[in-house]
């Protein structure tokens, strides 16, 4: 038997508890067409020392995007990802990471894509702390709330049997009609934003939203000022964000506050297992 056909499937703890009989159809679709070893991971420590142990198996990860995402940066700080390979089932409560990147709908469609799939090259980006994106990063508007639900009260003095009974049906009236939502107010900020080295915003200018994508060698940045103005894009290898303090989303994980930040693409990093292309090899 090859050692392509020989796996090492890491079972995440979240797929099993939510959805454990995708979990068992894509075991048994496995076990089915290969030599899998299947590990049962209780958490993150565990996960990582059953991917440290892989040896010469393909590692393949059941669970969700951040599973995912966790068996990317493990491997990619092994410095692994550059010569081997992954393979993702997702199962779990948000999955929509690995179905952006290609991998099929369905246990049985990703376990067979595992199984009878062709390795693809994809590019990611790396920052200076070691930290990969697979997707989508953003760095939205600022967000506060727009106010407290009311006021406090002061002294109540002799009022204090009519403050009870009026704040007791104020509770019954909440309980029976609950009250909308507390708004939330998006707030630009002032960032720098730098595209191999070309300035697309300094701090003079407020800045509503900042994507950055990796794909075709390199990322896709767009800065948003506002409704009435036309985004700023551009295409680059390095993009540096700097500026107050910020976060951002990386994938599924908002990250920071920080002051200043650099992405770097990496082309064609990381293989991931995906059906084969019709027509193709």
């Amino acid at each position: 038997m090859s050692a392509h056909d020989q796996l090492l499937v890491v079972i995440d703890p979240v797929a099993r508890r939510s959805d454990g009989e995708s979990v068992r159809i894509a075991k048994d679709v496995l076990c089915g067409g290969s030599e899998a070893k299947i590990c049962l991971p209780e958490g993150p420590e565990e996960f990582a020392r059953a991917l440290a142990r892989r040896g010469s198996r393909r590692p393949v990860v059941i669970g969700d995007d951040r599973a995912l995402l966790r068996a990317v940066a493990l491997l990619h700080r092994d410095r692994w990802l550059g010569d081997g390979a992954l393979a993702v089932v997702p199962v779990g409560p948000s999955v929509e990471l690995a179905h952006s990147l290609g991998v099929p709908m369905g246990a049985v469609a990703a376990a067979r894509a595992v199984l009878e799939g062709a390795v693809q090259r994809l590019d990611l980006l790396e920052d200076e702390s070691d930290g990969v994106v697979l997707g989508d990063l953003s760095i939205p508007a600022r967000t506060a709330a727009a106010g407290a639900n009311g006021a406090a009260h002061g002294s109540h003095g002799g009022h204090g049997t009519t403050w009870v009974w009026d704040t007791c049906r104020s509770l019954v009236r909440t309980l029976v009609h609950p009250a909308p939502p507390v708004p939330v107010a998006a707030r630009a900020q002032r960032l720098r934003v730098e595209a191999d080295g070309v300035v697309l915003t300094d701090l003079d200018r407020l800045v509503e939203a900042v994507t950055v994508r990796a794909g075709g060698g390199r990322a896709d940045v767009v800065v948003r000022h506002g409704a009435d103005t036309e985004p700023v894009r551009a295409r680059a290898l390095s993009v540096t964000v700097s500026g107050a303090d910020f976060r951002y989303r990386a994938d599924a994980h908002i990250t920071g506050p920080v002051q200043t930040r650099t992405w770097t693409l990496r082309p064609g990093a990381w293989g991931l297992t995906l059906p084969r292309v019709a027509g193709g090899g």
